[in-house]
């Protein structure tokens, strides 16, 4: 968590943590799903899985712990993928980090009309101005949200841009595997 600013708030430090791991991992990964817990709540009740994670020696601060899940599979859409998720109370939040491709907003006129599925992402992948983007979002139970966009082309920790209503559509079906 070194590039991870002191001051930002838990869920922005986890956010920011998960974005530099996938980092670490390299372009052209698939999809990662992390559940978020409280970590002071993780040392106590559960010792040696705080142990096993390195959070012995961390200092005693309120923070977030990501705890990558199973893989996400590939043959289902992710938003179905996502419908099937039930947390246990343990769970405070969960994050994903996925990459996509996506066009500026000026290119969005040019988008030829009925194209959808796999011959809209064929025409996104053959655009001029198409980026390589990795996207991590995080929600919490409450509601808070966070997420952080890396362009593939300013793959830097300085060049990372967070904010709460970066990935809107993301961070709405995150926020339904919380949903009673």
């Amino acid at each position: 968590m070194s590039n991870t600013p002191m001051a930002a708030s838990p869920l922005t430090r986890a956010v920011l943590e998960i974005d530099e791991y996938a980092s670490g991992l390299g372009w052209d990964q698939p999809a990662r799903l992390f559940a978020l817990v409280d970590t002071a709540r993780l040392r106590s009740q559960e010792p040696s899985l705080a142990n096993q994670l390195g959070l012995q020696d961390e200092p005693e601060t309120t923070g977030l712990t990501p705890i990558e899940q199973d893989e996400v599979p590939t043959d289902k859409p992710l938003d179905e993928f996502l419908a099937t998720i039930a947390w246990p109370a343990a769970v405070v939040g969960c994050a994903l980090t996925v990459e996509r491709l996506m066009l500026p907003p000026s290119a969005e006129a040019q988008v030829p009309q009925g194209l959808s599925g796999a011959k809209l992402t064929k025409w996104v992948a053959a655009h001029p101005d198409r980026q390589e983007v990795r996207m991590t979002v995080g929600v919490l139970r409450d509601g808070t949200r966070d997420s952080a966009v890396r362009l593939r082309e300013k793959d830097a920790s300085t060049e990372v841009l967070t904010g709460a209503g970066l990935v809107p559509g993301l961070a709405e079906a995150l926020s339904a595997t919380f949903a009673e």
